[in-house]
């Protein structure tokens, strides 16, 4: 890697999200998009040329690739730890799609790896690190809901066979709901919360098998392995509790709600899938009047999938911790594992892992902003 020049980043997985990553990392200046991997190098030819990207291939041939510093890891879920683990091997950092794996010991393994080997990990959601989250969390430094006690997050909707065209990944092992959309709104929470303490879930099944509805194998059956509705209770290091629904069975949509409560109001924050959004606050009214409503205003830079990347490829050319840290990703996995142990016993399930306090991005970070 050269300094003051761009840090090369390498891509394997060409599949859905693919897009969103290749279109925020082919804008930001720090980094450069150098080649696209795919099992299907079909599909890594037409994503790379799509978006302007030079070289495409195989994931060997990233990882062997001379310029990559960082891969991006968008395998399905149950590849992440294999293919973050040969990056590793290869010398190189590793940013991953969640989870970062899809049991404790593959992604123990993997930290561990890295860390012997002097590479950083990174890992998914990176929403957590846009404006939305950032305001919210700086207004709960500020007090502005009084001391945070509990939270209340709602994600519900009718599934991805909806949607996706080959969703049997989505309600396999490593997936269902909790799994596949469980860190977005588990990372804000521990964000907001630190640690997570014990939980205690229910889980269910609503459909043994599962028809896709789009694209070229539109009709198709398969079978559903995971809880696909999962209520969960978790209590926090600092004494705050939270609610969570995960639910692929409900033709009711009800996304994107995270709802944190003080002693002096309630801080509704934008949906943790995205990257902005208002912050919306209601305090405790006085006695014969209505509740108190404030809007506040994200301060950032909004941008999009890959801001992560962007963060870990800066924090390691300039010697610094970056904030979406693997640990981070270890311990939201494992309060996930906790929470689908706790659906299947029906015990209350203590979480062992911790996390050091996580960072705020500052007010100025510009992502298209050239800095090294």
């Amino acid at each position: 890697m050269t300094a003051h020049a761009p840090v090369g980043v390498g891509l394997i997985g060409a599949g859905n999200i693919s897009d969103q990553y290749l279109t925020n990392l082919t804008a930001f200046p720090d980094v450069r998009l150098v080649i696209v991997g795919d099992l299907d190098t079909a599909r890594a030819q037409t994503q790379a040329q799509k978006y302007g990207v030079g070289e495409w291939g195989t994931a060997e041939r990233v990882l062997a690739h001379p310029d990559v510093d960082i891969v991006v890891n968008l395998t399905v879920p149950a590849a992440h730890a294999e293919v973050s683990s040969a990056a590793i091997a290869a010398g190189k950092h590793v940013w991953s799609e969640k989870p970062l794996a899809i049991d404790r010991p593959s992604a123990r393994a993997l930290l561990d790896a890295a860390a012997a080997a002097g590479l950083r990990v990174g890992t998914a959601p990176d929403t957590v690190l846009g404006p939305g989250l950032q305001t919210a969390r700086r207004a709960i430094a500020r007090g502005d809901i009084g001391t945070p006690l509990s939270a209340q997050t709602v994600m519900q909707y009718a599934g991805p066979d909806l949607w996706h065209p080959d969703p049997e990944f989505l309600f396999a092992e490593g997936a269902g709901p909790l799994f596949d959309m469980g860190p977005y709104y588990l990372t804000v929470l521990v964000s907001l919360f630190g640690s997570i303490t014990r939980v205690s879930a229910v889980g269910s099944t609503g459909r043994a098998h599962r028809t896709i509805r789009t694209g070229a194998r539109a009709g198709t059956d398969f079978a559903v392995s995971v809880p696909t509705h999962i209520a969960a209770l978790a209590s926090f290091e600092g004494g705050a509790v939270s609610q969570s629904t995960f639910s692929f069975d409900t033709p009711l949509t009800r996304t994107g709600i995270v709802e944190i409560t003080g002693t002096e109001g309630t801080l509704v924050l934008p949906d943790p899938n995205t990257f902005a959004g208002d912050v919306r606050i209601t305090r405790v009214p006085r006695p014969g009047s209505e509740p108190a409503r404030e809007t506040v205003t994200p301060v950032g830079v909004a941008s999009g999938r890959g801001l992560g990347v962007l963060d870990m490829a800066r924090a390691i050319r300039t010697g610094k911790p970056h904030i979406a840290t693997g640990e981070l990703g270890y311990h939201v996995l494992d309060a996930m594992m906790a929470i689908d142990e706790a659906a299947a016993s029906g015990e209350t399930v203590h979480v062992t892992s911790k996390l050091d306090e996580i960072p705020l991005v500052p007010e100025d970070r510009d992502p298209y902003g050239a800095t090294l």
